[in-house]
Parts: C-alpha cells; structure tokens; sequence
C-alpha cells in the first residue's frame, strides 16, 4: 500500500477509535499509537476488589453513533457489548428535600415534577423542555453534525422559531435561561448542571447548553463492565478491520516534509511514515509544542484557552449502606455559588455538588462489593498539595453520610484521581477535562475544528468540534474522515476549507452510515 493510503492515529480515546474504524472501512491502512498500555483515553478503569472501576465518563447518549461504527464492519454492537438502556436518567438529592427522578419520558417527568414542586414548576418544565427539544433540533444540523460551525444555518434556524430567541440572547446564561422558567432553586440547580456536562459553570456558560437535557432525555444507556469495555469492544472491531494497534507507545513529533504531514516519531525514536495524521489529544498539546515544532501552529493558541473544569475523582468497591441509589446519582450542595465561586477563583470549592455512579447498579444492585465512581467539579491548573487527599476526602464522605449513604470499607488513598494526575495523564490539558471552556456566548464557534492549518493534519475527539463527551469524541470522527477525505480528492498540499455547512449527503468515507 502506498504511503498516500497510511494514517497514524495519535490517541485510543474514543474520537481516535471512532476514526480508525470510519479510515479502516475507507481501505486506508491505519496505525494507532497509544502511551496507555489500554485503549480509551480518559475512559480509565482502576483496579478493584469487585473488578475494573470506572474513572472517567459513565454517561452514554446517541447509541446509534456507536451502532453506525460497528455495522460499517457488517456487525452489530449488541452481539459485541451489552447496553443497558437507563429508566431512571438520574436521582437527584437535596438535603431536607425529597429526592427527585428523571426518566426519559416527558409525561412522567412532568407528573415528577408536579409531585415534587407543585403545578407551576410542573408547567414551567413542560415550557423548558419544549425549549430545549427547538434547541436541539436547530442546533444539530448547522452546529453539531456540521464539519464547521456555520452561524448563517442557526441564524436561519433560530428566525423561523421564535421561542429559541430568549435562549440566544447576547450575555444569556444558562442559568439566567433557568430563572426565567423556574422558581423553585432546586429545578435552577438541576438542570444548570447540564453546563458542568462540558466543563463549565452554570452562571457563565451560555444558554443554548439548555439542550444537553433534551440529548440526555433521548436514552442514557448504562455499559455492562463500564464504559471502558466499550472503547476496548471499539479497539477490537478496529483491529479485525486491519488496524494496527501499539500501545504503551507515546508520540514524540510530529514530522512534515515539502509542508506536509511525512511522519510520526514516537518516543523510542522509531519513525511511522504516514500521510496523513489524526491527532486525538488535547489540541493544545499541539500549541504547547509537545509534538515538535511544526505542529505548533497548525492550530491557533486561542482554539485552546481558556481551560475547562477539572474534577476530583474517587473509584472504588465498597458495600454502601443508607441511601437507596440508582445508576446516576446526584447530591447538590446547598450553595450553588459555594461551588463555582471557588471554581472561578482556581480553588477547589469546600462544599461541592457530588456526582456518585453505581456503577453495578443496572438497575438492581449486586450482593456484596460494588463499583463506585464519585466526582467533585474542581479547576484545571490546581498545583498538587500533599494534603488535597484528606481535604477531599472530608468534602466527600461526611458530605454523603449527611443524606444517609455510607461505605465500607472507605477506598484508600490510590482511589482518587486528582487535576495534577489528569494533567500527568493528559499531556497539555492542564487538567482540563473538557479541552477548551464553553462558556463565552461564541465559545462553540472557537473549539478547534477537525482540519488544521498543517496539511496532513486533522484532529478528532472531545477537544475539538463539537465537542466535549463520548458521544460527540465519536461524532468528531465523522468530520475528521471527511477532512481527510476532502484532502485526498483535492490532490493539494494546501489547506483544505470545510464545505459550509458540513456534509448532509453520503459520500464515500461515510455512504454506508451517512450524516443526518
């Protein structure tokens, strides 16, 4: 095979296996590096007495993405990886409160609501989810499944429906969006947690995050085994596909010759000659110069700052005792603004909102020891401190054993992932978890797209467009396969612009799952 077919893959987060698979169903033959000695990127697992722990995302939307990579292949994911569709997306906590459930369907959440707040916030979610069904709707085509952003489709969009106006209101926030429908705190807080989804904060992320809610409320599923068995199903599907697979194998440069993509050299010194390279890490290891100078530039500085939030992360196994849980569990803290004052100040808040994944309950729970993942939102740039561990610890257990859950025994000090360990993990993420902030009323519009200004070099994953997330890590994949595409039928070193408004037909890298 010529050197004209050969691409290297730097990262087996999902945005790159996503984009090995789509390459590999093209006849290209594809080279994945990988410096885990596992596939998934930020979909760790830690070992535990009860099996691998997640550590990372455990929250699945759009399962057709996922459906659409393996019957590119000719299979089906069900006969590869077992999906749990979720009936309870979440519970939600308050102290001195009742608890509230969410499900994925619309008559059942309002009558929730009704229950839970009174007639007025039940009519004011039915408004609300309405919204953010318009939001979802005229935002997936120009925005999400567009190869680039184009302002022109969501201005269209957003004429011809009027009730999205309030929504894109220059300086309307999320949760300025949420006051206007809500009165009762604890529904403002809820759903402005949909901001934290991509890594920024309630009072400062723009409105138009109203529809990650509709996106959730369209299906969560829960992975059998966690969400790192579906990256390692992914890689195994890219590899009877013909892709070669070399982990615990880190990049070291970026190599260009006549100005183009030539090469990647990884850190033992061994050269993968390619033509084309997709880089599924945080875009702004590029602009740090971690992979040598000539990839420095390809995308500009601004694409990667500021940073997003990063988190605190505990996973272990343990017996827990007290609250009744379900899969996806959510304890708020009685001060929004305790938590992301803080967060704006680069400091770890004292009395955080607290994320728990039962990660083994789907939806009954085991006998015995059972997976738990627990997530505080905290700042990226946070300076390791020989005593964030027992800091931590205090703002998380006493914290839940206030609303009646306990664990025993209490995970030891190696189940907390902290911002200083995901910078190590991550090089040139800071410990941003999110790649660039989101908040900034143009912030989708300044994400780094899959092309780059270097010729030969395209980018996918939740640090570029569209976005933060599995589903939209392997959404990324399609826009990258179409650059690349793009790049060949051209036949010009030059750098290739995206079609505006993205590709809405088949086309050879994608005619056998075909953008909406």
């Amino acid at each position: 095979m010529e050197q004209h077919d050969t691409v290297v893959i730097i990262g087996a987060g999902f945005g790159g296996l996503a984009a090995a698979i789509r390459l590999a169903a093209m006849g290209l033959a594809v080279t994945v590096i990988e410096r885990a000695d596992i596939p998934g990127g930020k979909a760790r697992a830690l070992p535990s007495p009860a099996g691998p722990v997640n550590t990372g995302p455990t929250v699945l939307t759009m399962r057709s993405e996922f459906d659409a990579l393996f019957a590119l292949a000719g299979q089906r994911l069900d006969d590869h990886i077992r999906l749990i569709p979720q009936p309870i997306l979440a519970r939600h906590w308050w102290q001195g409160s009742p608890t509230l459930d969410l499900s994925p369907d619309t008559e059942a959440n309002i009558a929730a609501i009704h229950a839970f707040a009174g007639p007025r916030e039940a009519a004011a979610f039915a408004r609300f989810d309405r919204l953010a069904q318009s939001l979802l709707t005229a935002f997936d085509a120009p925005m999400m499944r567009a190869a680039r952003p184009n302002p022109l489709q969501i201005a269209r969009a957003a004429a011809t429906r009027p009730r999205l106006w309030p929504a894109l209101l220059p300086g309307m926030s999320l949760e300025s969006l949420l006051k206007q429908h809500f009165r009762d705190p604890r529904l403002i807080q809820l759903f402005a947690r949909y901001a934290t989804y991509v890594g920024g904060r309630p009072r400062h992320a723009p409105g138009v995050l109203a529809l990650i809610w509709r996106a959730e409320a369209q299906g969560v599923w829960a992975v059998e085994g966690g969400m790192h068995s579906l990256a390692a199903a992914l890689a195994r599907l890219a590899a009877s596909m013909g892709v070669r697979f070399h982990f615990a194998t880190a990049a070291r440069r970026i190599h260009t010759r006549n100005g183009r993509v030539s090469g990647v050299e990884t850190e033992g010194g061994h050269l993968l000659p390619c033509h084309t390279c997709v880089f599924n890490g945080d875009p702004a290891a590029l602009t740090a110069g971690l992979l040598g100078p000539e990839a420095r530039t390809a995308i500009p500085q601004g694409r990667t700052t500021p940073r997003s939030l990063s988190a605190h992360v505990w996973a272990f196994a343990a017996t827990a005792q007290g609250a009744d849980l379900t899969h996806h569990n959510v304890f708020f803290t009685d001060d929004p603004q305790a938590e992301f004052g803080p967060i704006g100040q680069g400091r770890a808040p004292e009395k955080p909102t607290l994320y728990l994944c039962a990660q083994d309950r789907t939806p009954t729970p085991p006998q015995g020891l059972e997976r738990f993942e627990i997530i505080l939102n905290a700042p990226a740039n946070l300076q390791p401190d020989p005593d964030e561990e027992p800091r931590c610890r205090q703002r998380t257990f006493p914290r839940l054993k206030a609303f009646g859950l306990s664990f025993s025994p209490d995970p030891d000090p190696t189940a907390l992932t902290t911002p200083s360990h995901l910078a190590s993990l991550y090089p040139g993420s800071q410990g941003a978890i999110y790649g660039r902030s989101p908040e900034g009323m143009l912030a989708a519009f300044q994400r780094p797209t899959a092309q780059t200004g270097l010729p030969g070099l395209t980018l996918a994953g939740g640090g570029a467009h569209p976005g933060a997330g599995v589903p939209m890590a392997a959404l990324s994949a399609r826009h990258t396969v179409a650059a690349i595409w793009q790049d060949r039928i051209s036949g010009s070193t030059s750098p290739q612009m995206a079609t505006p408004g993205g590709i809405s037909t088949g086309s050879a890298p994608t005619a056998r799952a075909p953008f909406r």
